[in-house]
């Protein structure tokens, strides 16, 4: 009864918080922008020469406003935004009209949890491996190397270092496409010529995203081990004659990896970090491009939608974390 009411309870309401605060911060910041959406379609339509009657300009724009759920003070909107959001209705995409944002995110979304997943998934996990040897055997030769090499890659910007590989293996030696998430005029086919085509295209911006991510958690994951490898409880079983393979595997990382569990699920925050910059370099076809293309054309809705995604996606993610740690710190349950 304790662990419910001081840990369970507590973070479901901070769950339900975060969810709340991060939607209605996302709402109004596009609304403090001085980007209209609807005169800049009003513009894009007079620069395309059309012309017509004030009185029936008025109403497109009337129209326009009231479809894109732009009617009425902000307050009203904000009513109408989360009665459409319990609907599951992100309305309609601006500079995409008439498609619907459901339908856009829908086709972006698997080419990022592609991509996501799995280089967060591949850099956490060999990144803490080897940090975790590097921190045990932080006097070999190979570990002050590789700690070298992070030190160089880590502060590295994201669009750097992803136009860098760029321009090495797709301009120089033509190793690699420059952009796409796939060959011009490829169907979508559940086949292995088309799978390696999408392989082909993903590799330089998940090898990117995976070098940069590795990168980190190797620093991380030896500073951790470092501190751990200074405790009393491995001094003693050093002195006791536990073997070194026990006392690395059982006592040193597997005490450092609770911290980076926790790590793990922030990094799915990328998306607004590593992933999104790395996608727009590459034109990778994932809900960063479709994002940064949105940003520009002051599209609300899409905004909203990728963003209230990303949302609900992380705090999910530190929420089911969070709830899995008394599993694998037995002190939580007790505390």
């Amino acid at each position: 009864m304790t662990f419910v009411k001081r840990y369970l309870i507590p973070r479901l309401i901070q769950y339900v918080l975060c969810i709340w605060l991060g939607i209605t911060i996302v709402f109004f910041i596009p609304r403090i922008t001085p980007n209209d959406p609807v005169m800049r379609m009003i513009g894009e339509m007079r620069a395309r020469g059309s012309y017509m009657e004030p009185s029936a300009m008025d109403g497109i724009i009337r129209d326009l406003t009231e479809m894109y759920g732009l009617k009425g003070s902000w307050i009203d909107q904000y009513w109408a935004f989360w009665g459409r959001l319990f609907r599951g209705d992100f309305g309609v995409s601006y500079f995409q009209f008439p498609a619907r944002v459901n339908k856009l995110i829908a086709t972006g979304l698997p080419w990022t949890l592609g991509l996501l997943l799995t280089t967060t998934l591949i850099s956490w996990t060999i990144g803490n491996i080897i940090g975790g040897l590097a921190g045990y055997y932080s006097r070999k030769a190979w570990s002050r190397a590789l700690d070298a090499v992070a030190m160089v890659v880590r502060p590295l910007p994201y669009y750097i270092f992803a136009f860098a590989l760029l321009l090495l293996l797709a301009w120089v030696v033509r190793w690699f496409p420059i952009t796409g998430g796939a060959s011009m005029g490829a169907l979508p086919t559940f086949t292995w010529a088309y799978i390696k085509d999408v392989l082909w295209h993903s590799f330089l911006p998940a090898l990117s995203l995976t070098v940069l991510g590795g990168a980190v958690n190797f620093q991380i994951m030896k500073l951790i081990v470092q501190n751990v490898n200074a405790e009393n409880f491995v001094q003693y079983a050093k002195l006791g004659g536990v073997t070194e393979g026990r006392i690395v595997s059982k006592y040193v990382i597997r005490n450092a990896l609770l911290p980076q569990i926790t790590g793990l699920a922030l990094s799915l925050g990328q998306i607004f970090s590593g992933a999104l910059i790395t996608e727009i370099v590459y034109q990778y076809p994932g809900l960063g491009w479709l994002l940064f293309r949105a940003i520009v054309n002051g599209d609300y809705n899409l905004i909203m939608g990728i963003t209230l995604l990303s949302i609900v996606g992380i705090t999910t993610a530190i929420l089911i974390v969070d709830l899995a740690y008394p599993l694998f710190d037995p002190r939580v349950r007790y505390s």
